[in-house]
């Protein structure tokens, strides 16, 4: 019980404390919002999301349970997750087509052979946007990738408050620091309030609704759905919604609690719930389904049996205790990281307004903040331990049939999602990825065998929740490096957190069996070098051979896995054969423009300002180019993201952020930032020629939205303010003129480390380095530091010092007078 109070009492404190830090921690608006993926809010669970318009009269809010999927072995009996087992005979006939230098013949062969079968794919018209305000059309049926499915929208909640008369005092807000969503309005003389929150302790969604009327007024409450209905019912104050996808037979079931203490009457006809006469009705409401991740039938879950327990503990808990645990849980996370970078100008104006000032050229270093820890708030929203990783647009979908199926792409894009999770100090986080990687690792030994009759395993371009692991439509869905990229993380984990066990048991072996299928697949080109045949550089320059990309992640690949091994004291003789070919492995080419070259060809075109720069991978996320260390590649990365330019969609400047502030040009990062953070209006994606930026409600606008755009700028702004992936901490590598004066704390760094600091005139002022698992740490500065606790170690600017640390220690440095 003193726990429990002590809960509460904190949980009270913190919303009704407000101080100035909070104005940088909160998105609010003047007016309700109109169009779901620009003006909504998010919240979200890990489990589920949803989106608040705060319409006054009736309030839609979509809910998006992450296994709601079309597609799967429910669609077809005969689905295999895209692959073709006689695949691979095509293989040796296109690489000789290649050699040959005719590769258009190749191509076609290629997309003949060696792609696997999937339905054929609807005409779609993209100028109709499914964005409608407030109620959006039913689809016709079709999806954009039968055979593959979609991700698609699980249900409304719908809850009508009756008009009392004009509106005025309209606020609407969404607090990071408590993860809440709230809305305040008067109508007439009668003053409304409503709270949601998204709690991942009790897997629940909660929506509070209050007036103020003397003798309260009537609410109706009910679910909508596209998918069809078996049953809807409401008992004992429970609200039960059974469904079922017509696409694959899939079943879900959405319940939810009804409280409204002191209501006159509560009634229940035609599938709405009417409440008479109260002044708060409280809707608290879990979804689940019968899909299980477990290859190949990915079916088996009880969807009534566990909400049947989640709503048990909720109707125990009650509406205090379910906020209580929701802050404790979510600012255990949220709160490690706080970041200053200036003066925070026009908190007074709503965001939108704020955003469009912001674009116009009105500083506002509290709005780059604010979108910095918006991104950490959609990662921790959209992704936690049990749950299915963030897909394109995290957990908050509105269509029956998204843009690119709202899946997991894995040549940028679902990659890019997990960027910030280390850096920004959100581990746990990284689980969800974590765990589907090794999810995708016996689907993905089928899709090596039958399409390159290789060891291993693989994933391409597209990826869903039933093991689609296959190649697929076209040279763009090519791309059996994503698996390689995916390792990445495997190793980044480790790096960070210094996780040994998590690195034996689970990093070391997916990551070798990824490497496997590279032993098995690389070929020897004309001067003996290992090249990847046929390869694609992501969605552009169609097929050749040994494309930039390929050989980057190769090459990270093996690295990671002969430290890793090197560390578990691991030699056989997979291990030799890695290292031997990693040796081979045809590397970064310098082009006749002084441009790293994207292909191994010297063809790139200085006019090309195509949205991806997957040849830099090396430069980030991966670490094999750098200025210290490989200072002619980097020079070369420069020019080609000069000639590249600082425009694109919304995850491609995020990326550039990230690129420049590897190459430690903080004003050209800063830029990129600014250009992301450009106010777009437009839904649809216009065949890739609209700009991206972002929406009014900070969503990034690809367009249409895509989180990864989100989560790459936060992991970007923190590029620029620490680096570790060269073997030391770079303090403000990158800062720009803009944040000349600011302060952070609890950024993470490569060897287990935590730091805060505080800098002025764009020069360190004070440092904290917390050792979180012992390990000597080497720090490198832009000015001269003394460390406190060892008087006589003096670092000189851009001199690397070292010293041993011991894990649960902190280490703090000023600066010299």
């Amino acid at each position: 019980m003193k726990h429990l109070l002590k809960i509460l009492g904190t949980a009270l404190s913190l919303m009704t404390t407000h101080s100035k830090a909070d104005d940088d921690t909160r998105l609010w608006y003047d007016k309700p919002g109109e169009l779901w993926y620009q003006e909504s809010l998010p919240i979200g669970n890990g489990y589920m999301g949803a989106l608040i318009l705060g319409q006054t009269r009736i309030e839609r809010i979509p809910l998006n349970e992450e296994t709601t999927w079309a597609g799967g072995p429910g669609e077809s009996p005969t689905y295999n997750g895209g692959n073709r087992p006689d695949a691979h005979e095509a293989l040796a006939p296109v690489r000789d087509l290649l050699r040959n230098g005719k590769t258009e013949e190749a191509h076609k062969l290629m997309t003949q052979r060696l792609l696997g079968i999937v339905g054929k794919k609807p005409k779609r018209d993209d100028s109709i946007s499914t964005n409608k305000p407030v109620v959006r059309n039913p689809p016709d049926g079709k999806i954009q990738f039968p055979g593959f499915g979609n991700n698609q929208t699980t249900v409304d909640l719908v809850v009508e408050t009756p008009d009392t008369g004009g509106l005025s005092a309209y606020r609407r807000s969404l607090d990071l620091r408590q993860a809440l969503a709230t809305v305040d309005y008067t109508s007439g003389d009668v003053h409304h309030s409503r709270t949601a929150f998204a709690s991942y302790p009790d897997r629940a969604m909660v929506f509070r609704f209050e007036n103020d009327h003397p003798g309260g007024l009537n609410y109706s409450v009910w679910m909508e759905t596209f998918h069809k209905v078996e049953r809807v019912d409401f008992n004992d104050g429970i609200y039960t919604f059974d469904a079922i996808l017509a696409n694959n037979g899939m079943k879900f079931q959405a319940i939810a609690r009804i409280d409204a203490p002191g209501a006159v009457s509560i009634n229940f006809h035609n599938g709405r719930i009417t409440i008479s006469g109260a002044n708060r009705v409280d809707v608290s409401l879990t979804i689940a389904s019968n899909y299980l991740n477990e290859h190949p039938k990915y079916t088996g879950g009880d969807p009534k049996a566990l909400n049947a327990t989640r709503l048990a503990t909720i109707s125990i808990k009650g509406y205090d205790r379910l906020l209580a645990e929701h802050l404790a849980d979510y600012q255990t996370l949220f709160n490690r990281v706080e970041l200053s970078l200036g003066e925070s100008g026009n908190t007074a104006l709503p965001t939108d307004e704020r955003l469009l000032k912001y674009s116009k050229g009105t500083k506002d270093a509290g709005l780059e903040s604010l979108y910095f820890q918006f991104g950490r708030y959609l990662l921790i929203s959209s992704s936690r331990n049990g749950t299915l990783p963030a897909h394109l647009q995290g957990k908050w979908n509105v269509e029956m049939d998204p843009q690119w199926a709202c899946d997991y792409h894995t040549n940028i894009n679902l990659q890019m999602n997990y960027w910030p999770a280390e850096v920004a100090n959100l581990s746990e986080t990284h689980g969800a990825l974590i765990d589907y990687i090794v999810s995708l690792q016996k689907p993905g030994r089928q899709s090596a065998k039958d399409f390159f009759n290789a060891r291993g395993w693989i994933v391409n371009t597209m990826n869903n929740i039933f093991g689609y692991t296959a190649v697929n439509w076209g040279d763009w869905g090519y791309f059996p490096a994503g698996a390689g990229w995916l390792c990445r993380h495997l190793w980044e984990y480790y790096e960070f957190t210094q996780d040994k066990e998590f690195l034996k048991q689970t990093a070391y072996p997916v990551m070798k069996d990824a490497a496997l299928f590279w032993l098995d697949y690389l070929v020897e080109d004309e001067n003996g070098k290992l090249v990847s045949m046929p390869s694609f550089s992501p969605e552009h320059g169609g097929i050749s051979t040994g494309t930039s990309m390929d050989q980057q992640i190769v090459q990270d690949l093996f690295g990671n896995l002969l430290s890793a091994a090197k560390l578990l004291g691991e030699e056989d003789k997979a291990i030799k054969q890695v290292r031997i070919a990693r040796e081979k492995l045809l590397g970064p080419k310098v082009g006749r423009h002084g441009q790293l070259q994207e292909w191994k060809e010297d063809r790139d075109d200085p006019n090309d300002q195509h949205r991806h720069i997957s040849h830099l991978y090396a430069l980030y996320p991966g670490n094999q180019i750098s200025l210290s260390q490989t200072p002619e590649l980097a020079a070369a990365a420069r020019q080609s993201l000069t000639f590249r330019g600082d425009a694109g969609t919304g995850w491609s400047m995020a990326w550039k952020t990230n690129f420049w502030a590897r190459l430690q040009d903080g004003e050209h990062a800063y830029l990129c930032l600014k250009t992301l953070l450009t106010p777009c209006s437009n839904h649809n994606h216009g065949g890739m020629k609209l700009p991206g930026g972002t929406y009014p409600n900070l969503f990034c606008a690809h367009p249409p939205f895509q989180i990864d755009g989100n989560l790459g700028g936060t992991a970007g702004i923190a590029e620029m303010l620490i680096q570790s992936h060269a073997d030391r901490i770079h303090l403000l590598p990158a800062i720009p003129a803009a944040w000349k004066d600011g302060s952070v704390k609890g950024l993470k760094a490569r060897g287990g480390f935590e730091i805060g600091m505080q800098w002025a005139d764009g020069r360190v002022q004070t440092v904290s380095i917390k050792s979180l698992a012992g390990n000597p740490c080497r720090l490198l500065v832009s000015n001269p530091l003394y460390l406190n606790q060892l008087s006589t170690v003096k670092v000189p600017q851009g001199w690397v010092a070292e010293f041993d640390t011991e894990a649960g220690q902190t280490y703090q440095f000023k600066a010299v007078p």
